[in-house]
This record gives structure tokens, C-alpha cells and sequence, in this order.
């Protein structure tokens, strides 16, 4: 999966914001949306759909979406 198909997975976690709102530098934690079920359903995105386990902490450390995927794709070549 490439940067754009992350984000337009990570998008479709969201039910209630639009996807134009989504970019690789797009800083999720200002979403409206952003919450603990959102934390949630990204951790499960990275475990089933690459295979990695990323705590919350995990996320708190993320800014932008991009630092969420480098995160994944860092933690898929270990």
C-alpha cells in the first residue's frame, strides 16, 4: 500500500468528515472526529491491514497522517 492508499484508508475510519479533508500532511489529531474510537479503529487498520501492532503512544508521537505511515512502514520491516 502506498502513501495515498493509506490515506485514503485512514479516511474511511472517519464517518463524519469529509475525505477532502484528508492529505498526507493532513494533522488528524485536529479533526473534530479525532477520538478514542478513531485510536482504535487505526490500530486495527495497521494490525489487519499491514500486519503491525502500534500502541496509542504510537499515535500520540504521530502528527500527520504521513507520520502515521512511515510509522507502519517502518515497523513492517522489522
Amino acid at each position: 500500500m502506498n502513501l495515498n492508499e493509506f490515506v485514503k484508508a485512514f479516511a474511511s475510519e472517519f464517518e463524519n468528515t469529509s475525505e477532502d479533508l484528508f492529505t498526507p500532511k493532513t494533522i488528524f489529531k485536529q479533526l473534530d472526529e479525532w477520538d478514542s474510537l478513531t485510536v482504535l479503529s487505526i490500530i486495527a487498520l495497521a494490525d489487519e491491514e499491514f500486519n503491525v501492532r502500534i500502541t496509542s503512544q504510537d499515535l500520540r508521537d504521530c502528527n500527520s497522517i504521513e507520520d502515521t505511515y512511515n510509522l507502519i512502514s517502518s515497523k513492517q520491516n522489522v
